[in-house]
Parts: C-alpha cells; structure tokens; sequence
C-alpha cells in the first residue's frame, strides 16, 4: 500500500513541478513563430481579395442591364481589383516570411547547432 501511495504522490508532484522545455521544441516554437503571422496574414488577405472578386462578378451577372452602366463599370472595376489583389497576395506573403525568417535566422541557426552538436 505505501508503493501505491509513493507512485500516487510522486504523479502529482510532476504536475505541478515547472516544465522544462526541450531545444527541439524551442525550435518548433520558433519556427512557428516565423511562419504563422505571414500565413495569417495570407488566409486573410486572400479571403478578401476573393470576396472583393466575388462581389464584382455576382453586380456583373445579376445587375447587368440597359440602364445599368454604371453598375456595369463599378462591376468590372470590382472584379479588377480584386484579380489583382489575388494575384499579388502569394508574392507579398513570400516577402513577409523573408523577412521573418531573416530576423529570427541567427537564434533558429544557433539552436540547430546546438542539437545537431548534442546528438
């Protein structure tokens, strides 16, 4: 009975004792931290732009009239714009990770090296 109790009293002792974290998932943390604002900011930016899409190409098939030039041109000018705004979405995103993975290069590279020399 006092093996169980040991065992029951050491578990416990493990949860509330501080975490210690390991290189490895350091460098995951970081990489992680490099990545998720640009694919944040991508997801978001895309859904946008293809929203913007969207609206032009459904004020083209649905009011297109006559009388309609204005919402003809308003219309086109949408779907325009938001083309572009599709198309530039990838380069920007690539740009931001760049920059990331340029200002957290040397802590990444340091910590690679670390495990890689442990090892």
């Amino acid at each position: 009975m006092e093996d169980l109790d040991k065992v029951y009293a050491k578990r416990i002792a493990e949860e509330y004792a501080p975490k210690t974290e390991t290189k490895v998932v350091r460098l995951k943390k970081l990489d992680e931290k490099v990545k998720r604002p640009a694919l944040i900011f991508a997801y978001s930016f895309g859904i946008i732009a293809a929203l913007i899409l969207g609206v032009g190409m459904s004020m083209y098939l649905t009011d297109f009239g006559p009388n309609n030039q204005l919402e003809l041109i308003l219309s086109i000018v949408l779907g325009i714009i938001g083309l572009i705004l599709c198309g530039i979405n990838y380069p920007i995103y690539l740009k931001i990770l760049k920059s990331r993975k340029q200002k957290y290069a040397f802590e990444i590279t340091e910590l690679a090296k670390e495990i890689t020399e442990n090892k």
